[in-house]
């Protein structure tokens, strides 16, 4: 996984209002123009995402997704916010805060996005009067949301003023932002391209662990293969791209019209795309009482969009803050992991509405939900695990990771399962008093049918609300064998260290004897018949166990005196013995 000394790159989104100066500041701090449309150029400003890079003065790289100021393009603006932490929002200090500074703030602030950096711009056209009144504007809008407290720098692009400021405001909020928890690779894709001879490129922001030149990777969802033939990190080429990072991706074996913005790169089978999520959703503000789950929304993941509708779950309520938890079903299927940030956007009012973290990506019933996504909520990362086995009582090991990031603990681990301590300490118990009330019933029986135990370990699964597949229920009585709590025997199951009970001078055992005996020694009732002449089938394996009895077929005992005749009879035949003569 990777870590702070690892990691030479980070990744920060700028916001704020249209021609607040965002893309002359990038020019101004990177040398490089992030415009790349020739309509952007006519026009003055950024329709797309666009992007630069430069050196800070610790010798960190650090890229920079320009993002679309105006409120048409709010969309991208979402694709390259979505994967970035952190932020430089730029306010102009001629104009002070405006309309799409307010949403840009809106949705960083349902996105939680907490390291931030203030570029207060244009400070070479104002008076100070007018820089301290801009200020204060600003702190005061930023007063109660997530970049509270971001520092303000006074910059201008023109005349380079309090550009090596902000340089060391951007150094100082990298090393106070907080590594994303360790999980699987995802390129989230917000741009697609060909290059004459070198076939299909996409680009994106990525996350979680490295990609290397010949991998083979999954675009998703989908799961459609391709590989890996080149790796671009700022215009270099890299054997190896890690997080987080503006990575440039040259694919074999895709065409560009099977990829779009909004798709993931990532590693084949590790992500479980999914239309059905629960979030905690948080009303912008000023929207807190008046949030619904009526009417058409987007929902806006990383650098993919689509169309959802909200229910707020059972058994949860809109807190006065405008807090709730809430199901959201997509047309179409995101590639999400828990702890993720969604935006919600009103599609009539053309609004940003909510936000807040995923959850649940394969979340069950919708009743009573509360409760368990409060403890998710509440959850770090490395205890999602346990909360997920504790919920389900149950799941495949190999599960656990795509839907929570993190491998399930190995003490949880049943065979190719993994399962709650509590269920599995259920079972051991209901097989335990199973297996002892059996052996009380039946103190002649070597052990009870396998399939009748197999019966309790499932009735307890399914009490539980578990999985009662044939492959958990064997791996729950395996793992009692393996612990030395029971034993096998053929088909038998008994508690470890029993045995028969045995009396030779029990009534039912002299009444075998005497049937089997006698006259009847060599031609003996079978055992079906001495089962209807009330001879159990426990006392005839307890003989036999206990070596009064021999069988020697599925439907005959002898006593034993026979069967030493019998042998006797063949071993003195020197020159042989017929079937009949025997």
């Amino acid at each position: 996984m990777p870590d702070g000394d690892r990691v030479a790159h980070r990744v920060v989104a700028t916001a704020g209002h249209v021609d607040h100066g965002k893309s002359s500041l990038i020019v101004r701090l990177t040398g490089i123009d992030p415009d790349r449309w020739a309509e952007e150029k006519r026009r003055g400003l950024t329709i797309d995402l666009g992007y630069a890079w430069c050196e800070l003065p610790s010798g960190r790289e650090v890229g920079f997704v320009d993002v679309p100021g105006h409120e048409r393009f709010i969309r991208n603006m979402l694709a390259g916010v979505g994967p970035a932490p952190l932020v430089m929002f730029v306010v102009a200090a001629d104009e002070g805060w405006k309309p799409q500074s307010e949403e840009h703030l809106e949705i960083l602030d349902v996105l939680g996005v907490t390291s931030g950096v203030i570029a207060l711009t244009k400070c070479d056209l104002v008076d100070l009067e007018t820089i301290g009144l801009a200020e204060q504007e600003i702190l005061d809008r930023l007063d109660g949301t997530m970049l509270e407290g971001a520092p303000i720098v006074q910059v201008s692009s023109l005349t380079g003023e309090g550009i090596d400021d902000l340089r060391t405001a951007l150094d100082a909020m990298i090393d106070r932002a907080p590594f994303p928890h360790p999980s699987f690779p995802r390129l989230f894709v917000d741009r697609v391209f060909t290059i004459k001879g070198a076939g299909t490129v996409t680009t994106g922001t990525l996350t979680g662990e490295c990609l290397t030149v010949g991998d083979e990777v999954s675009i998703e969802p989908g799961d459609r293969r391709v590989r890996i033939r080149s790796l671009q990190t700022h215009r270099r080429r890299e054997d190896r791209a890690c997080p987080i990072a503006r990575v440039a991706v040259n694919l074999v074996g895709a065409e560009r019209d099977d990829l779009g913005r909004g798709d993931v790169i990532t590693r084949p089978g590790e992500w479980a795309p999914t239309s059905t999520f629960d979030v905690e959703l948080r009303a912008v503000r000023g929207l807190a009482k008046s949030l619904t789950a009526r009417g058409a929304f987007k929902v806006y993941a990383g650098a993919a969009e689509s169309d959802a509708r909200v229910r707020f779950l059972d058994g949860t309520r809109l807190e006065p803050d405008g807090r709730v938890f809430a199901r959201l079903r997509t047309a179409g299927r995101l590639v999400l992991a828990v702890g993720d940030r969604v935006v919600l956007r009103e599609a009539g009012r053309r609004a940003t509405v909510a936000g807040g973290p995923v959850l649940d990506i394969a979340p069950g019933k919708a009743t009573l939900a509360a409760p368990r996504l409060a403890a998710r909520l509440a959850a770090p990362p490395e205890e999602l695990a346990t909360l997920l086995v504790r919920e389900r009582g149950a799941i495949s090991a190999a599960d656990v990771p795509r839907l929570v990031g993190t491998e399930a603990p190995g003490s949880a681990i049943v065979g190719a399962w993994a399962v709650d301590p509590e269920l599995r300490a259920a079972w051991e118990r209901a097989v335990s008093a199973a297996l002892a009330g059996f052996h009380d019933r039946e103190p002649l029986a070597p052990g009870a049918p396998a399939g009748e135990i197999r019966g309790v370990v499932a009735e307890r699964l399914r009490t539980a609300g578990a999985p009662t597949e044939p492959e958990l229920v064997d791996a729950a009585i395996g793992a009692m064998i393996d612990a030395g709590t029971i034993e096998r025997e053929a088909g038998l199951l008994r508690l470890a260290g029993h045995r028969v009970s045995f009396d030779a001078d029990d009534v039912d055992v002299q009444r075998l004897l005497a049937a089997i005996g006698g006259e009847n020694t060599a031609a003996p009732p079978t055992i079906s018949e001495l089962e209807r002449a009330g001879v159990g089938r426990g006392v005839i394996d307890a003989a036999v166990a206990a070596g009064l009895a021999v069988r020697v077929s599925s439907d005959l005992v002898f006593v034993p005196e026979v069967v030493a005749r019998a042998e006797a009879l063949v071993r003195a035949a020197t020159e042989g013995i017929t079937v009949s003569t025997f």
